[in-house]
C-alpha cells in the first residue's frame, strides 16, 4: 500500500469535520513548505504529521497533531523562538504549539513571523524537489479518534 493510501486511512478514523481540517492543514503545509518530507506517525494518542528537510525526526520543524476534537500546529523548537505576543502554548524544554481552529490562523502575520523564524533556524528544505510522505510508524493500540 502506498503512503498516501495509508495516510488517508489514518485520517478516515476521525469525524468528518476533523478529517476535513486535517486534509486542509496537510495541503496548506505542503503549499507553504515545498520540498518538505512529511513524516507520518499514527501513534497511540494522535496522528502526528511532521514536516522537515529529511526523513530524520531531528530535522522536523513543524508537525500537525490531530486529536479527536481539534488540530494543533507544533513548533519542534518553539521554546527557542522569540514569541513576544505569547501565541505559542506549552512549557516543555523544546516544543510549543498553537491550536488551529481554522487555517486563517496561519495567515496571521505574528504566526507567519514565528514560522519564518523556525524555518530560519532549521536545516533548509530543498524547494526544488517534490514533497513526499513517509509513514514512519503505526501503533497497534490507539485511543479513539472520534469524540
Amino acid at each position: 500500500m502506498d503512503a498516501e493510501t495509508q495516510i488517508e486511512g489514518f485520517i478516515a478514523k476521525y469525524s468528518d469535520p476533523i478529517a476535513a481540517e486535517i486534509r486542509a492543514a496537510r495541503a496548506e503545509m505542503r503549499r507553504r513548505l515545498p520540498g518538505a518530507v512529511e513524516l507520518v506517525y499514527d501513534n497511540y494518542n494522535v496522528l502526528a504529521i511532521g514536516y522537515g528537510s529529511s526523513e530524520k525526526l531531528d530535522d522536523v520543524v513543524f508537525s500537525i497533531a490531530c486529536f479527536p476534537r481539534w488540530v494543533r500546529l507544533f513548533f519542534f523548537h518553539g521554546a527557542d523562538l522569540d514569541d513576544p505576543d505569547g501565541l505559542l502554548e506549552g512549557a516543555g524544554a523544546q516544543v510549543r504549539s498553537l491550536k488551529l481552529p481554522n487555517l486563517t490562523v496561519l495567515d496571521d502575520p505574528k504566526v507567519e513571523a514565528l514560522m519564518a523564524q523556525a524555518l530560519a533556524n532549521a536545516p533548509p528544505i530543498d524547494g526544488s524537489r517534490p514533497n513526499r510522505s513517509v509513514v514512519k510508524s503505526i501503533s497497534p493500540n490507539q485511543r479513539r479518534r472520534r469524540p
